[in-house]
């Protein structure tokens, strides 16, 4: 759909943005059940939920926006709704501004860094950006802008350093909603279960928690990589490896498997997550290299650059199961030529040999896929989850 900036000013209705006024009941409906739920369950500290209207205007502002440019740039910003109490340490403007796009876009270079939010609350005049946040409570609805006319709606999981949980997916007139549902089919891989938001503040140390943020730096540094995760304390994987492996790490490198490890102390936390971060970036960052990285499933490094091969007796694999977890997508059966490019159909018969192993992909596009054997459709299932990785 073609969509002109131009056609929006403080006065047009949420109706100028028509995907606006589509999604904003399944918006609003899923921020009152999960708030009503933490309420239930005695969780304090929760965010406000916003009114239908105004998560149509916060949507269509934010789309309005997205098209804009601020000399030149794209204005990368991202809106919470909370009122300035609900927030740590806010930075209030004095003179609070319109939610209007050509306010959001002269603002935005100052808040395009990692983390800061801008703050959005309802008021007499009607919403106004009030300031900035780098803390918002759980369940805030967050509207991100990740490129002109792609917006995520996602929301806080309640920890510091875990990622967003992702609503719903807005490309022009494209509207993705997030299927919650999807965690609960059968061989639905536990990274995927954690991209939906199905586990818990506490668990984001854990293994497949890191692997959420791996794939997360794959997916930014926007070359395409392959990542294996192999049995740790096995060998096996080596037969569906050229030999010999280029870059084989000896001793394996093991800084991620030990800070995984680490419980860090309420007052070591902040440097321990900067060390994780660092560690998963620097991993993450070698799947520009041509070829594999393998990682075990204890986080330590094996190898990279390395180059995948059909084991041994072993069939070429013929068919995979896809799916994307999102409300009306529908499962098919592929053949690995309509997946993708060499990186899919290696990662596909990787796991297709090496049953225990989970290979992600990321390509050059933004698409991300999670490679996964499935006991239940006896064949490789291909999980495309780049809607929840934005």
């Amino acid at each position: 759909m073609s969509l002109d900036p131009t056609r929006y000013d403080a006065t047009t209705p949420a109706h100028g943005y028509g995907a606006a006024r589509a999604v904003a009941p399944v918006v609003h409906a899923h921020f009152r059940e999960h708030l009503e739920r933490a309420r239930r369950d005695g969780e304090v500290n929760l965010a406000p939920l916003p009114q239908l209207e105004e998560v149509a205007q916060l949507i269509e502002a934010t789309f309005w926006a997205s098209l804009q440019r601020e000399e030149g740039f794209v204005p990368k910003i991202s809106l919470a709704f909370l009122a300035p109490e609900h927030s740590e340490q806010p930075l209030f403007l004095e003179r609070p501004l319109p939610l209007e796009p050509r306010a959001l876009t002269r603002i935005a270079p100052a808040v395009e860094r990692r983390g800061i939010h801008l703050g959005v609350a309802p008021t007499p005049a009607g919403m106004m950006v009030w300031g900035t946040t780098r803390h918002i409570p759980k369940y805030c609805c967050v509207i991100e802008v990740a490129e002109p006319g792609l917006l995520v709606v996602k929301h806080h999981r309640g920890d510091e350093g875990g990622k967003f949980v992702n609503v719903v997916v807005l490309r022009g007139d494209q509207v993705k909603v997030v299927d919650e549902s999807a965690s609960s089919l059968p061989d639905c891989p536990s990274l995927v279960s954690s991209l939906l938001g199905f586990d818990s503040p506490a668990s984001w140390t854990t293994s497949v928690n890191v692997l959420v943020q791996l794939s997360t730096s794959m997916r930014a540094h926007g070359r395409g990589g392959l990542m294996l995760v192999v049995p740790a304390r096995a060998a096996t994987w080596q037969e569906s490896i050229l030999q010999p492996i280029t870059y084989s790490v000896t001793p394996s490198f093991r800084e991620l498997a030990e800070l995984t490890r680490a419980l860090p102390t309420d007052s070591a936390l902040s440097g321990w997550q900067e060390d994780l971060n660092k560690a998963i970036d620097m991993i993450a960052g070698l799947t520009a290299v041509d070829g594999a990285v393998v990682l075990n499933s204890d986080f330590e490094l094996l190898a990279f650059g390395a180059k995948i091969a059909r084991r041994r007796g072993s069939m070429p694999v013929e068919r995979i199961a896809v799916t994307e977890p999102v409300q009306g997508g529908q499962a098919a059966i592929v053949t690995p030529d309509e997946l993708g490019g060499t990186r899919h159909l290696s990662a596909a018969q990787f796991v297709h040999d090496q049953r225990n192993a989970t290979a992600l992909v990321a390509s050059q596009d933004g698409r991300f896929t999670v490679f996964a054997w499935s006991p239940c459709e006896d064949m490789v299932h291909a999980h495309q989850v780049e809607t929840l990785l934005l």
